[in-house]
């Protein structure tokens, strides 16, 4: 009943990813490449369903097949629609904490780092690969230091004490993408310490980039 439009290689689809398995829901995916044929986003028959012509895209059958762009979007979706294993912290203030530590990766860290504007630094504005390698590692890094400044209330914890939740889903796909690029991690060590233990669950583990049906 839940189709899932994504590319194996986008971070904001596989953080859906992270919480459709956390939440133990059953989906369907849908692959949509975002660099062959001109980026499929693109087509008309993408955009008909999405005019943002972004990933992911969910879309819930069972609920009158209404379509859910903005993975936070989706994420707070699922977690009205289906409460049970819970997303998201019942306290006002560690919700406000997680809510705002994933805001911080998806809202300003990770679109200067997304894949269009990568391709218009070296396309439209002609930037070195050495020069778009250096933006890149500029912005993971300015965000990643908020990031692991804001984890320090959780104490070595996850964002639901003992489980992963909203933020994890976040934060995983972030470190995947620092880590194709080389990025030197060291100075993150609450960050990797979050990371290592969400990688080893398997709602995790099946959502990675490498396992999904259109990865190449």
């Amino acid at each position: 009943m839940l189709t899932l439009y994504g590319y194996w290689r986008s971070s904001a689809a596989y953080r859906v990813r992270i919480a459709l398995n956390l939440k133990g829901l059953a989906y369907e995916q849908v692959p949509v490449h975002l660099v062959k044929d001109g980026g499929q986003q693109h087509s008309a028959a993408y955009k008909a369903l999405n005019p943002q012509e972004l990933l992911p895209l969910l879309v819930d059958e069972g609920h009158g097949g209404v379509k859910i762009a903005q993975s936070l979007a989706i994420l707070e979706y699922l977690d009205e629609v289906f409460p049970e294993t819970p997303l998201l912290p019942r306290d006002p203030l560690r919700r406000a904490q997680v809510r705002a530590l994933a805001l911080h990766i998806a809202c300003d860290l990770h679109p200067l780092n997304n894949l269009r504007v990568l391709q218009y630094l070296t396309g439209e504005l002609g930037v070195s690969e050495a020069a778009k390698d250096a933006w890149y590692q500029h912005w993971l890094h300015s965000g990643l230091a908020a990031v692991e400044a804001g984890l320090a209330p959780f104490e070595g914890g996850l964002s639901l004490g003992e489980q992963p939740g909203y933020l994890e889903a976040c934060l995983v796909p972030q470190l995947y993408n620092a880590r194709r690029f080389n990025c030197d991690l060291d100075a993150y060590p609450r960050i990797l310490a979050m990371t290592a233990r969400c990688e080893t669950l398997q709602a995790f583990a099946q959502a990675a980039p490498e396992v999904q049906p259109d990865a190449v």
